[in-house]
């Protein structure tokens, strides 16, 4: 499906209205026939809490495909990444060029409002977390 990101994952533990299910995430060189060699492939295990009404039907070991919306994807890139970098290089710019601080006083200053910026990222996890929803289907 075009408009979905989707990763296949186990169901490892089931609640009340979620699903718990382990991905394993490859890095891009993951599937390179040179991987051994070089060191640099990287896969990591991640646990994603799917929320759905149907969460009975699924049983802990069970194949399962767990997906997001590509644009709920891009959102999370860019409120991560993206606006970390915007926040930090606005204050960076404000406080060295605008306002004439030193260099060191100016970088603590911006990194000290990206750390400002994730407190109120998380702050705003509920609202987000209705923005960004995961699906999940059987294998």
């Amino acid at each position: 499906m075009r408009g979905q990101i989707e990763h296949s994952g186990v169901v490892e533990r089931t609640e009340a209205e979620s699903v718990f299910v382990r991905i394993v995430a490859h890095s891009a060189c993951g599937t390179c026939s040179a991987r051994q060699a070089c060191g640099l492939a990287e896969t990591q295990e991640k646990m994603v809490e799917v929320k759905t009404p149907e969460a009975t039907r699924y049983a802990p070991g069970e194949a399962v495909v767990v997906g997001v919306r590509r644009q709920a994807g891009l959102l999370s890139v860019a409120l991560a990444y993206g606006g970390a970098l915007a926040v930090l290089l606005a204050v960076l710019l404000l406080t060295i060029g605008a306002a004439g601080w030193n260099e060191a006083t100016g970088a603590l200053a911006a990194l000290g409002s990206v750390v400002l910026y994730y407190m109120v990222l998380w702050l705003c996890r509920k609202k987000i977390e209705h923005t960004i929803q995961f699906t999940i289907t059987k294998n």
